[in-house]
């Protein structure tokens, strides 16, 4: 069957033909018709399969008839992440380009202003994430009552991403008898009760076993040590050692070490972008388009590139990480094989990875062979990834003695030499010295001495010296010179504050303050 045969409009179907597609797929073939029917629809299919199309082009044929109002937008797509709604928006723009129809673009990492002056001239296809969208609701600059057909694109990925209370309340915000187009690839418990909660009698679709890998992927296994060095000189090497490889995504698990292996193939000679939701806007885009292009043979990405991405010709895909749940192992995969076109799917397998394994298996109901080949880790691997300065700290390596030279020597004997002088004598020796004597030795010496040395002076001997001897010098160093000592001419009372003064020549004689509390022979400012 051809696309003239699905009740197609003529200018939709001379722009299909414009890009060169002659035979619609499954899913197209079956969802198109009923699309047209104006009927619910409920497609499941893997990725790959060309769902984009089975709602973009009926959606073309339908918004022929009619105008947009201002800020009322008359069909809504919703769309997991930035990249799959821009991507949506590009086959508007392909397959559409002999139509005058508006279509908006409401993403983040994008001025509100912006779009709202789209808004504002009228809308006829809207394709927003969900955040996005209920941010313009709640300001008032967006209606969603004029809404005549709802698509929820990658729904399961809407889950996965926590999207589905959003998408409950978009659901309510639109008319209840809005037509509703769902398109997913698996069918949880959670996604079921939203299919049930919004459709109306729909017609469910289904090209293929849900979470099922494409038969044009060629996937294997490798084993790896755990370390993420080891990870990475395995990776190297398979990407040297493929003779087929045009251009690959590297998928890992978390955001911060798509930045960590990034820098690492860089710093071998690889020509690589990287892809994770942390980027900018404008930086994700340049990314995914120099990959598109051919300009970067090498993306490392999180699973934000795993939903939807519609690149041609991705030869392989490498798992640098194994997912922690099957399902993103399923979208992960189906980067590559599209349209009929052969694919390779490697994953970098460590001990702790088994059970990911086993649980991917035993969804896509098959076993994932393990590669030919020795892959253990190099020697030098951990010397080419690591930074200098984690691997020599101190002293150089080579200055260092080996480990077994530095413990030949049994520990007490290399704990038998005491630490200091001071420690090699007995403790009763140093303990029966008399106070004269360390206090006539330097100051440096007498600190060197133990605490209790120190204060070994008894308290009578303490008792018994005058209160006035041995204050600040401050006061009394004038005597060595003959020039009298200054002292306070009175102690300040506690009531009244009266200023301080220093205390005239005439005001007491010398020698004839040793009754006064030691605080008061301090100098006071004036």
């Amino acid at each position: 069957m051809s696309f003239s045969h699905l009740g197609l409009s003529d200018k939709v179907l001379a722009a299909v033909t414009a890009t060169g597609y002659t035979i619609p797929t499954p899913i197209q073939e079956q969802a198109i018709p009923h699309v047209l029917a104006r009927r619910d629809v409920l497609g499941i299919a893997q990725t790959g399969t060309g769902k984009t199309a089975a709602f973009v082009l009926p959606m073309l044929t339908l918004l022929e008839k009619g105008r947009a109002r201002a800020r009322m937008p008359r069909t809504l797509i919703l769309e997991p992440t930035r990249e799959l709604a821009a991507q949506v928006k590009e086959n508007f723009d392909r397959y559409g380009a002999g139509q005058k129809l508006n279509v908006a673009l409401l993403i983040g990492g994008v001025s509100f202003g912006d779009q709202d002056i789209k808004l504002t001239r009228g809308v006829d296809v809207l394709i927003a994430t969900p955040g996005r969208l209920l941010d313009h609701t709640e300001r008032g600059g967006l209606l969603l009552t004029g809404v005549e057909l709802l698509v929820i694109d990658e729904a399961d990925r809407m889950l996965d991403m926590g999207f589905i209370p959003d998408i409950e309340r978009i659901c309510k915000l639109v008319p209840f008898t809005r037509q509703t187009l769902f398109f997913t690839a698996t069918m949880p418990p959670e996604i079921r009760r939203i299919t049930e909660a919004f459709l109306h009698n729909p017609v469910k679709v289904e090209v293929s076993k849900p979470a099922t890998a494409a038969v044009t992927v060629t996937q294997s296994q490798v084993p790896s040590g755990r370390e993420a060095h080891q990870k990475r000189d395995v990776l190297r090497r398979l990407l040297r050692d493929a003779k087929d490889l045009k251009n690959a995504i590297i998928f890992c698990n978390r955001k911060r070490d798509v930045a960590i292996l990034y820098k690492s193939l860089q710093k071998h000679g690889f020509s690589v972008g990287a892809l994770h939701g942390d980027m900018d806007q404008p930086a994700r885009m340049a990314a995914l388009d120099q990959f598109r292009k051919g300009e970067l043979p090498l993306l490392v990405a999180s699973d934000v590139a795993a939903r939807g991405l519609d690149i041609p010709e991705v030869s392989h895909v490498f798992n640098f990480d194994v997912p922690h749940h099957p399902d993103d192992y399923v979208h992960r995969i189906g980067r590559t094989g599209r349209a009929g076109r052969s694919g390779t799917a490697i994953s970098i397998v460590t001990s702790p990875d088994q059970k990911s394994v086993v649980a991917i298996e035993k969804l896509i109901g098959q076993a994932i062979p393990k590669a030919d080949g020795d892959f253990a880790p190099s020697a030098d691997a951990s010397d080419h990834d690591e930074p200098r300065e984690k691997r020599t700290r101190g002293r150089s390596q080579r200055d260092r003695k080996p480990r077994s030279e530095r413990e030949a020597k049994p520990r007490s004997e290399r704990e038998a030499k005491p630490r200091s002088e001071r420690e090699a004598k007995p403790r009763s020796e140093r303990e029966d010295r008399p106070r004269g004597e360390r206090e006539d030795r330097p100051r440096s010496e007498r600190e060197a001495r133990p605490r209790s040395e120190r204060e070994a002076r008894p308290r009578s001997e303490h008792e018994a010296r005058p209160r006035n001897e041995g204050e600040d010098k401050s006061v009394n160093s004038g005597r060595k010179n003959g020039a009298k000592p200054q002292v306070p001419a009175q102690v300040p009372s506690f009531g009244r504050a009266e200023p301080r003064r220093v205390a005239r020549e005439a005001d007491t004689e010398p020698g004839d303050h040793s009754h006064l509390p030691a605080f008061l022979l301090r100098p006071v400012r004036a």
